[in-house]
C-alpha cells in the first residue's frame, strides 16, 4: 500500500520511536479535543491546518494522543483500524512542514486547501493536504482512481482521478458535492 505523507521519508520514523514530532499532515477538524480519521465537517469543529506543529505524547486504544499547539488532543483511529497505530500515526505527524509546499503551489490550490476544499487538476498529495487521508476500511489503495470521503455521517463525497492522478470530479450526496469542490 502506497501511503503518501507529506515530505515524510522511510528513514524518518523507525518502530522503536514511538512518539515522533513533527507537523500535520493535512487539515483535520477538531472538537477541541478529539481529532477522528473520518474527519466531519460537524457543527463547532474547527480545522486544525496542515502544517501546525504537532507532538505525538503517547498511544491509547485505537487512539494516538497528541499535543497541537500547547493543547492535549487524541486523534481516533475509527475507520482505519486495518493499520497499525504507529503507521496510522505517521500518515498525521509528518517531519517536514507540508506549509512549505503549500506556498508553493498556484493561488488557486492554495487557497482550495486552505478552505479544506478541491479543485479540479489537484494532486492526490493536495487532495490530502487539503481534507485529510480517506479512511483506509474503504480506501484500501491510495492508487485507486476513485477516494470515498464523508462530510458527515449522511453525506458522503467521492474524489475522481485520472491516470496522473490528477483530481477530475467530484461526485457527491445531498450539498456534499458544493461543500468540498471549489470552482
Amino acid at each position: 500500500m502506497l501511503v503518501f505523507a507529506v515530505g515524510l521519508s522511510a528513514s524518518t520514523f523507525s518502530v522503536a520511536e514511538d512518539k515522533p514530532a513533527g507537523f500535520l499532515c493535512c487539515n483535520m477538524r477538531t472538537d477541541g479535543s478529539w481529532i477522528s480519521d473520518i474527519n466531519y465537517d460537524e457543527n463547532g469543529k474547527k480545522i486544525i491546518p496542515a502544517g501546525t506543529p504537532i507532538k505525538v505524547t503517547g498511544y491509547g486504544h485505537y487512539r494516538v494522543k497528541v499535543d497541537v499547539n500547547g493543547k492535549s488532543q487524541a486523534i481516533g483511529n475509527d475507520y482505519s483500524r486495518d493499520l497499525a497505530l504507529d503507521e496510522f500515526a505517521k500518515r498525521y505527524v509528518v517531519a517536514d512542514d507540508p506549509a512549505a509546499k503549500i506556498a508553493a503551489y498556484p493561488k488557486k490550490i492554495q487557497n482550495a486547501i486552505t478552505q479544506a476544499r478541491i479543485v479540479l487538476g489537484m494532486t492526490r498529495e493536495q487532495v490530502l493536504m487539503s481534507v485529510g487521508y480517506p479512511v483506509s476500511s474503504e480506501n484500501h489503495n491510495l492508487q485507486d482512481k476513485t477516494w470515498r470521503f464523508w462530510v458527515s455521517s449522511f453525506q458522503e463525497f467521492r474524489v475522481k482521478f485520472d491516470d496522473n492522478g490528477r483530481v477530475t470530479d467530484v461526485e457527491g450526496d445531498g450539498d456534499a458535492r458544493s461543500k468540498i469542490l471549489l470552482d
